[in-house]
């Protein structure tokens, strides 16, 4: 043991899902060592009670004694005063598939720090070790693959890796089983992809993919990147989709049909494959905006207590804005397919009646207790600081773009936020931003920010993609499956009740009912389940088909159960709004001209 803390990982019954944890610490405080663990995990804004999957906590002194350990708090322990090493063995239980937990079978195991890890309080930034042990009767040969330094691991194999300080330790996910492996040069700097299940990928595109995408931003932020290896950790699945950023590497979860298949033909992604890369491309710009540009309130981070900040929109929003557009800047899609795709992200933000309730920077600071705690209703209560910051930094772009003659444009303010707060460690204020704004075009922009940050009018957005030349289209959606950024195949005006729906056993289940529609109007509820409309049967395949057949203005006898009481309601069928977004290139060059210039950076 050579640093102060240390820990050991492994399983002796993988199929439990337990890892073994053990923690030595050298030099315990004297007055009795006070042991913690993180709530939340940075990135990911919601309590999450990591220690509810601890198990009970025992310790040794450095003669094997017995030393007391007291459970003070939900993810907080005493131990009594000991001399010399401290030992203390606990249990973790690993069943979380997703992106910020921990999880452990016979095929994989995976973890995040803030799930395995506890704090040795007052030793945070001392020197942390860990040595990651092979799981006891697993078949195959299994491997390691994390951005954690090695100390005497070897290259994606079970040994001691090696931290700088807890914040650190935490910071590089661990990904270990049977994995596909491959690896890439992007500006000097290596890089690892491993994918975890079953699959059918295209490594070799799918590498030559990240490649550009990776150089493409290394090359906005300016050489050199602020790591010296990254690794992407992808756990393929059946359905799934998300992604959560770190200092070195990102975990991803995705649908396997979304990864390149091997035999697709080359050229232009299909739509589940770009889905793929944009979030590729998402968790990698989060290497610059918000992992190193970060929020004042965040450095440090506490991850024993909520840290809410009205910046989120700026943090995730542009992050969100750039993730597409770097797919372009790369050359992996086409400027027609990049408006498509911006198209899509307007179409979601219109869809959302809660954009004329709640501000951005009230949906960044609600983070915490909305948005990551969604029901039925938050469509039409909240906002996303996702989809309405990507907007916002947008507008700003063009703005920028427009103010200055395309002198200065959003790239120059990113690039600027990069040189004076991400390579100084100075964090970001609430009011930054727009300063930085003013200074670069001249320009107040107060109206702007006084709106987009804190109002819920609408954006200027049809105004700002016009002025630059981009042909502006609003329609009414086609079905429930129309996700926007294509033109309509049949103009004919849309009936619509304003719900979204599932099915369920003996119907369709309302998932949400759209405040302002004719459902809402009539009594109809989210959860209420409709099984039949004027005398007959429905479910969640046909009750579309049903409303596609009505005109604007019939009215339906609908019956319906909520909970196990039937319940019969009357409702208007209504006109689908014009919420579904439309950008095409304009037709002269000139013009195509002016918008490539944009999209592409030039």
């Amino acid at each position: 043991m050579t640093a102060a803390v240390c820990y050991q990982i492994g399983a002796s019954r993988p199929e439990s899902h337990l890892f073994q944890v053990t923690l030595t610490i050298a030099n315990p405080a004297p007055e009795g060592q006070r042991l913690t663990l993180p709530n939340w995990i940075p990135g990911s804004y919601m309590i999450r009670d990591f220690s509810r999957h601890v198990g009970t906590v025992c310790g040794t002194d450095s003669d094997g004694r017995p030393v007391s350990v007291q459970k003070l708090a939900k993810s907080e322990w005493q131990c009594d005063p000991v001399k010399g090493p401290l030992t203390l063995k606990y249990e973790v239980y690993a069943w979380d598939l997703s992106v910020r937990g921990a999880h452990l079978d016979q095929t994989h195991g995976f973890f995040n720090g803030t799930s395995v890890f506890l704090v040795v309080s007052g030793q945070e930034h001392l020197p942390h070790e860990v040595s990651i042990v092979p799981p006891v009767g697993v078949t195959g040969e299994w491997r390691v693959a994390t951005s954690l330094p090695r100390l005497d691991a070897p290259a994606l194999g079970f040994g001691t890796y090696q931290a700088e300080n807890y914040d650190a330790l935490i910071d590089h996910p661990v990904e270990m089983g049977n994995f596909t492996h491959a690896s890439f040069m992007a500006c000097g700097v290596e890089h690892e992809v491993v994918i975890t299940g079953r699959h059918r990928t295209d490594m070799d595109r799918l590498v030559r993919d990240l490649e550009r995408i990776c150089t493409t931003q290394i090359r906005f932020f300016g050489e050199p990147a602020p790591f010296s290896r990254y690794v992407f950790l992808v756990t393929a699945v059946g359905n799934g989709y998300g992604g959560l950023e770190h200092r070195a590497s990102t975990a991803l979860l995705c649908s396997r049909d979304d990864l390149p298949q091997q035999g697709e033909p080359e050229g232009n992604p299909g739509d589940r494959y770009k889905t793929f890369l944009g979030l590729c491309s998402h968790e990698y710009f989060h290497s610059w905006n918000v992992k190193r540009i970060k929020p004042a309130v965040f450095m440090p981070y506490d991850l024993r207590s909520e840290t809410h900040t009205p910046l989120l929109w700026a943090f995730e929003g542009i992050t969100s804005y750039y993730d597409d557009l770097m797919l372009a800047r790369a050359g992996l899609v086409s400027s027609q397919s990049y408006l498509e795709l911006l198209a899509q992200q307007i179409t979601r933000h219109l869809r959302t009646p809660g954009r004329f309730h709640q501000s951005v920077s009230e949906s960044s600071v609600d983070a915490w207790s909305k948005y990551y705690r969604q029901d039925e209703n938050s469509p039409n209560s909240l906002v996303s600081y996702y989809v309405k910051g990507a907007l916002i930094a947008l507008c700003l772009d063009l703005l920028l773009r427009q103010r200055t003659n395309d002198n200065v444009s959003l790239d120059t303010l990113m690039q600027r936020l990069w040189h004076e707060y991400g390579q100084t460690g100075i964090g970001v204020r609430e009011n930054d931003i727009p300063r930085l704004a003013a200074e670069l075009c001249g320009d107040s922009l107060e109206d702007f920010w006084q709106n987009a940050l804190y109002g819920t009018a609408e954006l200027p957005l049809a105004e700002l993609l016009a002025a630059r030349g981009v042909k502006w289209i609003l329609r009414a959606a086609e079905n429930m499956a129309d996700t926007g950024g294509k033109p309509a195949t049949d103009t004919a005006p849309k009936p619509s009740l304003g719900i979204k729906v599932q099915n369920a056993d003996g119907g369709a289940q309302l998932q949400i009912v759209f405040a302002g529609g004719t459902a809402s109007a009539s009594g109809l509820s989210a959860g209420d389940v409709l099984i039949a409309v004027d005398g007959l049967r429905v479910n969640g395949g046909t009750i579309e088909k049903v409303i596609a057949s009505r005109q604007p203005g019939d009215v339906l006898d609908v019956h319906a159960f909520r909970r196990d009481e039937l319940m019969q309601f009357q409702v208007t069928v209504g006109q689908a709004l014009k919420d579904t977004c439309v950008l095409q290139l304009p037709d002269d060059v000139e013009s195509c001209r002016q918008v490539e210039e944009w999209i592409l950076g030039r």
